[in-house]
């Protein structure tokens, strides 16, 4: 039964059971109220816990996926971006979680850059994701952590806990039709082309990467 049905319920059981109930005094059935505005408070709590406990099985039920470049502002918040669209496009929103993070913190809470974003946008992608840094308790959290370049992957398998997190860590282009580029480069000391390749790079990897792991999800 649906919460607004069982509010529903329980004020026809009042009105029924105790106001109409003319043996009963005004103090008995005032108190009788209160005593059942408590249990409907309880039957309240107990159906925001089962809704939050069934939110977080489906969360723990996604196959998650991080995205890591330097400094989480160009490269992996638009692979964030790029690879929700294409989920949203396979109706796969219930099965995939997608985040991105940095090796290094100095922008941490920063949107990402505004010439990326302005890019982007142009391709139908709003990146709105704030910059953080990588944590140990992500090669846990996370399937799949995907580097941009050597420098990250080597760093992210440096910081990994373990063997089976360091498994988790794979590079971009791995995922990639095109031959030209083994990293997705930096664009942010560059110009315009340098953002449209980047664009251009994770659109490809980041489809491959979904018929990659449509087979596990």
């Amino acid at each position: 039964m649906r919460t607004d049905k069982k509010s529903e319920f329980f004020i026809r059981f009042i009105r029924k059971t105790f106001f109409c109930r003319k043996e009963r005094s005004i103090s008995e059935q005032f108190g009788l109220f209160l005593s059942l505005l408590k249990i409907k408070k309880l039957f309240e709590f107990f159906e925001l816990k089962r809704c939050d406990v069934m939110n977080r099985t489906e969360e723990a039920e996604k196959y998650k996926i991080l995205f890591v470049c330097l400094g989480n502002i160009c490269r992996s918040p638009t692979a964030e971006g790029v690879m929700e669209g294409l989920v949203r496009d396979a109706h796969l929103e219930n099965r995939v979680a997608i985040d991105s993070a940095g090796t290094y913190g100095g922008h941490a809470g920063e949107l990402p850059d505004a010439r990326m974003r302005q890019h982007a946008s142009r391709r139908g992608y709003n990146l709105t994701s704030r910059s953080r840094q990588v944590r140990v308790s992500d090669f846990e959290k996370f399937d799949l952590i995907v580097a941009m370049d050597d420098r990250n992957y080597e760093n992210l398998r440096d910081l990994a806990p373990d063997l089976e997190s360091q498994a988790k860590v794979h590079r971009m282009v791995e995922y990639g039709k095109q031959t030209a580029y083994d990293y997705i480069p930096d664009p942010y000391y560059g110009g315009a082309d340098g953002f449209e390749l980047v664009l251009d790079l994770l659109e490809d990897t980041c489809a491959g990467l979904l018929n990659e792991i449509k087979s596990r999800i």
